[in-house]
């Protein structure tokens, strides 16, 4: 106010504190990272590539046990240039770090696949330019969301036989069928000796309702093309989404010539127990889009192809190296960290 104006000591601001040294990209350095990066850090960096960014807690999920143990070594990681981080700006609280790949881990990278990092296709603006992208929420959330099914699968309990044995991202998907569909995701879910294979259209509830119900066409172009009969799961943030969202769909659905080819489920986030240990994609809270009327059950994620006795289970051919189609060039990470046990419970 010009009445009340503030004082001069008042707008003084703390101390700034000493930046924190990193580690230069030169071929010493890399030689140090030769005898300091682990098979979980040089995970960590493929992940990381394969899915742009993920945030502190999500690759503490993922690979350590417990959130102290991987926000020390993820310091470690960024002072060796490795890694590098951003915080986006929320109106309350505080937002968890978000990780993205840093030049020294590019170059460890294309180095383990022989590449040079210009043919591996990276830069270091580009990396970090989804930290100002208007769907990085909508990447975080699809990461989260497979983040959550690798989570459920680390804290199974013993007699429990099950595993996220794919995780394409959006951009690998994109890569291989972006002339058909763009999908937010490509997975494999193994419980026992089931296994079932999806693409994953994660709703943030800002897409129109009949944009969503249009892609179906591109599924089932994408069906016919490849010979394989791919479920479609739709996730959505609330039942009052879901309910809208099933009834035009549904109306889509029915107009393809063959809709058969694109078996369709449906989810809401809310229907998640949020007192359970670990909630998941995987529980009880898939309804299937061409269920009976008198079968209106929700279903977990490893029993939908109960309803599609038509859709033949996902061939084995090779784990993660393959996905829907043909075997690629460059796989991409398996979705299970290396060698990591069973995290404490503590």
């Amino acid at each position: 106010m010009i009445t009340n104006a503030t004082r001069q000591r008042s707008l003084r601001g703390h101390k700034a504190s000493r930046p924190s040294p990193r580690a230069a990209n030169t071929a010493e350095h890399q030689a140090m990272l030769a005898w300091r990066l682990t098979p979980r850090d040089k995970w960590i960096i493929r992940m990381l590539w394969e899915h742009r960014v993920l945030t502190s807690h999500q690759v503490t999920a993922l690979a350590f046990p417990s959130f102290r143990s991987g926000r020390m070594r993820l310091r470690e990681l960024w002072t060796w240039g490795v890694v590098d981080r951003f915080q986006p700006f929320v109106t309350v609280g505080t937002a968890p770090m978000h990780y993205v790949l840093a030049p020294a881990g590019a170059t460890v990278l294309a180095a383990e696949d022989g590449r040079d990092v210009k043919e591996m296709g990276y830069r270091h603006d580009r990396a970090f330019a989804v930290a100002h992208s208007l769907r990085l929420a909508h990447t975080v959330g699809v990461n989260e969301w497979f983040t959550a099914l690798v989570e459920r699968a680390r804290y199974r309990e013993p007699s429990e036989d099950v595993a996220l044995t794919a995780w394409w991202s959006e951009t690998r998907c994109a890569r291989h069928f972006g002339d058909l569909v763009r999908p937010d995701g490509y997975g494999r879910w193994q419980h026992g000796d089931r296994q079932i294979e999806w693409f994953l259209e994660y709703d943030f509830g800002t897409e129109a309702l009949a944009k969503l119900a249009g892609k179906l066409s591109g599924y089932a172009a994408l069906a016919q093309a490849t010979g394989i009969t791919t479920p479609l799961l739709v996730w959505l943030p609330t039942s009052k989404r879901e309910a809208a969202a099933r009834r035009v769909l549904a109306r889509a659905w029915r107009e393809l010539d063959e809709p058969h080819r694109v078996p369709v489920a449906t989810a809401a986030a809310e229907l998640l127990n949020p007192e359970a240990p670990h909630p998941s994609p995987a529980d009880e809270v898939w309804l299937p889009l061409d269920h009976a009327a008198d079968d209106a059950r929700r279903r977990k994620l490893s029993t939908l192809l109960d309803t599609w006795p038509h859709v033949a289970p996902p061939s084995d051919n090779g784990g993660t190296s393959n996905g829907p189609t043909s075997p690629v060039s460059m796989p991409p990470p398996c979705p299970m960290p290396p060698g990591t046990s069973k995290p404490s419970r503590r």
